[in-house]
């Protein structure tokens, strides 16, 4: 064996080492995105199981406070997870010599604020309620209140506060970089703060759905997709703009053709009070 030969394989040996390593990397990666997508999936068959035959359209009744949180809890990571994944994987190639612990606390931290989010709109539409019940009737000013709200989550996504929240969900290694925490707390630390990020980018999505129904799978389905693509999509200004125009028609549609709009329930309809009938 020449010189240059023993010289060689101290590098071949380190090389391998360092691809060895990449791909265990990239299999945890990998794992982890098939994780969450996993209970994406999970969580999809049980609110369609929950929510089955509960749309009652615009205005539906939430139902007790433990029944919505757990139900909410489950939408959002139906709804999120797909989204969250790639965050989620990269945090945790940024953290592999602590396994799984850190991205699972990660995801925690980020489920408990989109769930304290469900709490705040489990607050203010019971207020509503109490208030404006009558008033805000579909037969009353129901569908112009739906439809204001639509309007109101159109225009929200053409505002600066929309275009700050929605680059640091579209940006993980920025967000990582930026917002970096130690430890397991950094872990819980963080995946709040990317939830506050995503909540601040989301919200009116969120509020257009308790708009069209927040019990129906369709509507669910529907910002869930809108939602993915702005977070997803390379051209984020198209997608802000196509989601303001697509819930710009919905709200003048829901005042002026309730009926027209596919999957929608209108409230008084023979759907709506058979929706009514089941959660009774």
């Amino acid at each position: 064996m020449s010189a240059t030969d023993s010289a060689t394989l101290p590098q071949v040996g380190t090389e391998r080492r360092q691809l060895a390593v990449a791909l265990d990397a990239a299999k945890a990666r990998l794992g982890l995105v098939a994780l969450l997508l996993a209970l994406a999936a999970l969580a999809w068959w049980s609110t369609a199981d929950r929510m089955a035959s509960m749309d009652a359209g615009p205005g539906t009744a939430l139902g007790a406070l433990g029944w919505f949180l757990g139900i909410w809890v489950v939408m959002m990571a139906a709804m999120m997870f797909p989204s969250l994944a790639p965050t989620t994987a990269l945090y945790m190639t940024m953290t592999r010599r602590h396994g799984l612990s850190r991205p699972l606390l990660f995801t925690a931290a980020y489920l408990f604020v989109w769930g304290a989010a469900g709490l705040v709109a489990y607050g203010l539409f019971e207020l509503g309620t109490q208030l404006f019940g009558s008033a805000l009737a579909w037969d009353s000013a129901g569908r112009w209140f739906a439809g204001g709200v639509l309007a109101v989550a159109a225009l929200y996504e053409l505002t600066p506060l929309k275009n700050v929240c929605l680059s640091k969900c579209r940006t993980p290694v920025g967000f990582l970089l930026g917002s970096w925490r130690d430890g397991r707390l950094g872990s819980m630390q963080m995946g709040s703060r990317h939830a506050t990020w995503c909540l601040g980018c989301c919200w009116a999505l969120m509020a257009a759905l308790f708009a069209l129904g927040v019990m129906s799978l369709v509507w669910m389905a529907f910002v869930a997709a809108l939602i993915a693509l702005e977070k997803t999509l390379p051209w984020h200004r198209i997608a802000t703009w196509g989601t303001a125009a697509i819930l710009l028609v919905l709200a003048i549609a829901v005042v002026a053709v309730p009926r027209s709009v596919p999957g929608l329930v209108v409230p008084g309809s023979p759907s709506a009070m058979s929706a009514m009938s089941s959660m009774h």
